[in-house]
């Protein structure tokens, strides 16, 4: 009878494979190098064939050992995304895992939730709150609100908002600060934006919206640059910097006063990519999802310029 390599040891080897290190595979999984080699000694005596070619400086996948961590990297796969399902299956059928990105989730998402619960009380909703990218197909989450482009293989994906990005200030920085009566006013003012680029698509900064505007003698030599918006929001909203953002994310500042817009000019993001809601085929009917699905579409559709 054929012995199979219990999962400890075909975790053990699919690192080790995919590292072609012992110890960086322990490392990865929490163990000893001594203890990755017992594992894939383990291994090679059950299935009978040497899986490496090691030498002191290295180590390499031996023929047969690259079509059994391709099997193992199927099997292991296969295996979390059917326990994944398996545990949607058997959890209370109430119960709605949705995962966003931080600065969504605080900004759009969560000064919402109170309205689907009163539209769907029978629904409860929990929260995975990363800017990593869940796997919705090998993690227990049924739905993910993204940034991209919308196009993930085996996944639904509907488009949430056109994204416009406008300049923004603090209430007080009309009153206290120069005046902001024409673009070229921002001269006189701190400007900050984010710098981000994806596929050769650049996110809307100040020299964009300057030439949007007319002006193309703009030095953006002395703007304040942030990886993310949340820092750049935060001067604008503290009174020390007028930044340009996504209108979806400061909609809830403008209608509550937190911030203004100073000028009405935006510019449209790059229509490849946009906030899309994401969720598997599988479960596209699902009522859960249909119920998400319909209240989230008309909140975003009263979230537009």
């Amino acid at each position: 009878m054929l012995h199979i390599p219990g999962t400890r040891a075909l975790q053990a080897f699919e690192a080790a494979g995919r590292h072609l290190s012992f110890t960086r595979a322990a490392n990865e999984l929490h163990l000893t190098p001594a203890a990755i080699s017992h594992q894939i000694k383990e291994f090679e005596d059950q299935v009978g064939v040497q899986l490496f070619h090691r030498t002191s400086r290295s180590m390499r996948l031996t023929e047969a050992g690259e079509v059994l961590h391709m099997a193992t990297i199927e099997a292991l796969t296969g295996l979390t995304g059917a326990v994944s399902r398996a545990r949607k299956m058997v959890r209370s059928t109430s119960l709605l895992k949705v995962t966003a990105d931080a600065q969504f989730a605080a900004k759009w998402l969560m000064r919402r939730v109170d309205s689907f619960k009163k539209a769907y009380p029978d629904i409860e909703l929990r929260f995975d709150i990363s800017y990593e990218v869940r796997d919705l197909e090998l993690e227990d989450i049924d739905i993910a609100i993204r940034f991209g482009t919308g196009k993930y293989p085996r996944l639904c994906a509907d488009r949430l908002f056109e994204n416009v990005i406008i300049p923004v200030c603090s209430p007080r920085l009309l009153i206290s600060g120069p005046p902001l009566k024409e673009p070229r006013d921002l001269f006189r003012h701190t400007l900050a934006h984010i710098e981000w680029s994806r596929r050769g698509v650049t996110w809307p900064n100040w020299k964009m919206w300057m030439a949007a505007a007319g002006i193309d003698d703009f030095d953006d030599s002395r703007t304040i640059v942030f990886d993310t918006s949340t820092g750049a929001l935060q001067a604008a909203i503290d009174g020390d910097a007028v930044a340009l953002a996504d209108f979806t994310i400061v909609a809830n500042d403008l209608s509550e006063g937190r911030l203004v817009r100073p000028f009405q000019l935006g510019i449209k993001m790059a229509p490849e990519f946009a906030y899309f809601l994401v969720y598997t085929e599988s479960m596209a009917n699902d009522p859960r999802i249909v119920a998400f699905r319909t209240w989230i579409m008309d909140e975003a559709s009263k979230t537009q310029v």
